[in-house]
């Protein structure tokens, strides 16, 4: 279900019962853009600390925006056994335009190919996205609202505001007192900031918003006054109203806080900065800032890539490189619970991934992050008794009817369904439950998986773990003046592809993420003879450990100098 700014307000009471009533939250986010053009020593890279690789993603946040965010909310069915129901929902977001508050991004070209490739609907994402800010906006927003000390900024805006104006007073010219218009066609919060402007411009009307528009009457000064202090419409009244339309989505993101459910995504990092950033606070210096803001905000966060891949190497599972082939794999015969695990079953209104896959489209790939490769019901009769279970017990939503259903969808259920099969593979296994499977998760809560850093994964609940990377090899260069990071980074790609970090005019280090690849070239550039490959060793190799011996090494010897030359003759 996709949901705009058209749709959003009316939907939030359902959405605060959704999430209030669920076991988990799938969560997946799509940007304009995803890492700045940096210099080389600001790009991120394998030799960096988790604290030095959040500084360096925390710009690229910065520059970039959210245009759409999926969440699937998985509720269990009351009375019935490891079942599933799921509301999917595409939100498309724009950021807020009022007042002082006029956000500014950039696009990145590769990101925009990539999801117009998809089918990314950017007309939605420009002129529905609903308005969203964090808190630092919305305390100076609210400030200027309720002071009155706001202005309308976006020419935009002031461009229509205008014509707005000369349109009213053409008619006041006009009219006669108790005489009405209508401005059609302005909606949401700006049709609050339309009304603000005309009550302060023109002492002799009233507004009054309606379905069809902004309705403006002409009144005498008395009949204003009147209405300005006993009217329910009274600004005191509405402005508070200006500040709920225009925080938007921020409101929404407060209820799921306040819900305190699991959060659930794949590579879920960049979402969960672009969170900090665009619906809370903007990202703090301090690394450690982060990690804590954020463990208070989703006390529960599981990564599925995480839980994937340690699971893949025990299981022995075919390499993986993106969420839509985890699922391929979950589902495949190499699964010894490929037929067995919880049954989910979609919302009406949400049944559009129930026959057809919409890969990179958020609420889709929120929902395979979720949903781990359920069980779907094959029978029409079981599909009517799921229907009325779920009108009695939720009574927000039913399930409607398909036919034939799919394969089952992935992710994080049938990964959980599969490590308590592991534990139990001894003896019988107990009923599943969404409980028994955050036990079996436990190593893996809030061990959100890192791309191209020192560390695979950061821990939002403790300190992080010791890298496991393979170990830094030192590359010796002779005989070739000026060589650059990039050249020797050309000389490797072909054979594997390494991070590069000058150490020295003719030494440089080499970093990878694959042991067999550090292996390979020790073996291959050891005797090069330009070349030469070896295992770095800190308190050999260190220029700073070198520059300190040699210090020491002179300091030693004119010690020795001025003991041997002071003692006196026999």
């Amino acid at each position: 279900m996709d949901v705009g700014a058209d749709e959003f307000e009316q939907s939030l009471p359902l959405l605060q019962e959704l999430v209030l009533g669920a076991d988990f939250v799938g969560l997946d986010i799509e940007f304009t853009g995803l890492r700045s053009n940096l210099s080389r020593p600001q790009q991120i890279s394998l030799f960096d600390l988790p604290s030095e690789w959040y500084l360096k993603t925390r710009h690229s946040v910065q520059q970039f925006t959210i245009c759409q965010i999926g969440l699937s909310v998985f509720s269990s069915i009351e009375g019935e056994s490891n079942k599933y129901v799921a509301h999917s929902c595409n939100f498309f977001l724009f950021p807020t335009t009022f007042g002082i508050l006029d956000s500014e991004f950039s696009f990145q070209a590769s990101s925009v190919q990539f999801l117009n490739q998809y089918g990314f609907d950017y007309n939605k994402f420009l002129k529905n996205g609903i308005p969203y800010m964090n808190e630092e906006q919305e305390k100076k927003i609210k400030h200027n609202i309720l002071t009155g000390n706001w202005r309308v900024r976006s020419s935009l805006d002031k461009d229509q505001i205008k014509v707005v104006i000369d349109e009213v007073t053409r008619w006041l010219d006009l009219a006669e007192e108790g005489d009405w218009m209508t401005l059609p066609g302005i909606a949401g919060f700006q049709a609050f900031e339309v009304q603000l402007v005309l009550r302060q411009a023109l002492p002799d009307i009233w507004t009054v918003l309606r379905d069809q528009g902004i309705i403006v009457k002409k009144v005498s000064k008395q009949h204003r006054w009147y209405l300005e202090n006993t009217s329910c419409d009274r600004e005191s009244c509405w402005k508070e109203k200006i500040l709920l339309s225009a925080r938007g989505f921020s409101v929404f993101f407060q209820m799921l806080v306040k819900a305190q459910k699991p959060l659930v995504g794949h590579n879920m990092m960049m979402d969960l900065l672009h969170l900090h950033e665009k619906f809370f606070r903007p990202l703090p210096e301090s690394y450690d800032q982060f990690k804590l803001n954020i463990h208070n905000l989703f006390p529960i966060l599981i990564d599925t890539k995480n839980v994937t891949k340690d699971i893949w190497k025990e299981l022995n599972f075919p390499r993986v490189s993106n969420l839509s082939e985890v699922y391929e794999v979950l589902n495949s015969d190499l699964n010894p619970t490929k037929n067995s695990g919880p049954v989910v079953i979609h919302a009406s209104k949400c049944e559009k991934y129930v026959e057809t896959k919409y890969p990179h489209e958020a609420a889709y790939d929120a929902f395979l992050c979720g949903s781990g490769g359920l069980h779907v019901t094959d029978t029409k009769q079981e599909l009517a008794y799921f229907e009325e279970v779920i009108r009695l017990s939720l009574d927000v939503c039913y399930i409607s009817s398909f036919s034939p259903p799919p394969p089952p969808p992935p992710v994080l259920l049938k990964v959980a369904h599969l490590l308590l099969w592991r534990v139990h593979s001894a003896g019988p296994m107990p009923e599943p439950s969404f409980s028994l499977y955050l036990d079996v998760l436990a190593p893996y809560v809030n061990q959100v998986n890192l791309i191209r850093a020192g560390v695979p994964k950061i821990n939002f609940s403790g300190p992080d773990c010791p890298s496991i990377r393979p170990p830094i090899l030192l590359l010796r260069v002779r005989r070739w003046p000026g060589v650059s990071e990039q050249q020797v980074y050309r000389e490797f790609q072909n054979v594997c592809k390494f991070d590069v970090r000058r150490l020295s005019r003719s030494q440089f280090l080499l970093l990878t993420n694959k042991f067999k690849d550090a292996r390979s070239i020790l073996k291959e550039y050891r005797g090069h003879p330009t070349l030469q490959v070896s295992l770095y060793r800190y308190w050999r190799h260190s220029p700073n450990i070198n520059c300190l011996l040699q210090v020491c090494g002179v300091v030693a010897t004119w010690a020795l100098l001025a003991l041997l030359l002071g003692r006196p003759g026999p």
